[in-house]
């Protein structure tokens, strides 16, 4: 049996590629693939672009919490003020005769101040007709004791 000749193989002179395509530079065996410097600083660019505006947000939300916080306290204190009037037919002393006759567990913190000892006692208007002996004005009103302005621009201590 008499085999066909085959066509002889003709090899490119070019480098190769690794890839079959012939006149392509071979990679180079060292070459690491990452992000070049422009691509890291745009990436960085736009994070700090996003963080600047979402931080002024989350500071304004604190501050809202904070002053939602503050009101749900002066309402209930006032609350319980008021029912030791009516369950005393007088006004607590100090906020801490709310504490040590039941009405409150522990005077709340101020979470403006931070504090829990900063709260402003309103005291009873002394009159002729309550100018008794023995008579000692009670607390009819509390307020923050922070002097910081809120975010609709009013001070803590006139609420």
């Amino acid at each position: 049996m008499m085999s066909t000749p085959r066509a002889p193989i003709f090899r490119s002179t070019a480098p190769s590629t690794g890839t079959g395509e012939a006149g392509s530079p071979p990679p180079r065996a060292g070459r690491r693939r990452g992000f070049t410097l422009i691509e890291l600083i745009i990436v960085f660019t736009l994070i700090a672009i996003l963080v600047g505006l979402g931080l002024p947000q989350y500071q304004n939300a604190t501050k809202s919490a904070r002053e939602t916080v503050l009101k749900e306290d002066l309402f209930q204190m006032r609350k319980l003020i008021d029912q030791y009037y009516v369950d005393k037919h007088k006004y607590p002393a100090s906020l801490q005769t709310l504490v040590s006759d039941g009405y409150l567990r522990e005077i709340p913190v101020d979470p403006i101040t931070k504090s829990a000892t900063t709260w402003v006692e309103v005291r009873e208007q002394v009159t002729a007709e309550n100018l008794l002996p023995g008579f000692e004005p009670g607390v009819t009103d509390v307020h923050s004791g922070s002097e910081a302005k809120a975010l609709d621009g009013t001070v803590y201590n006139t609420w």
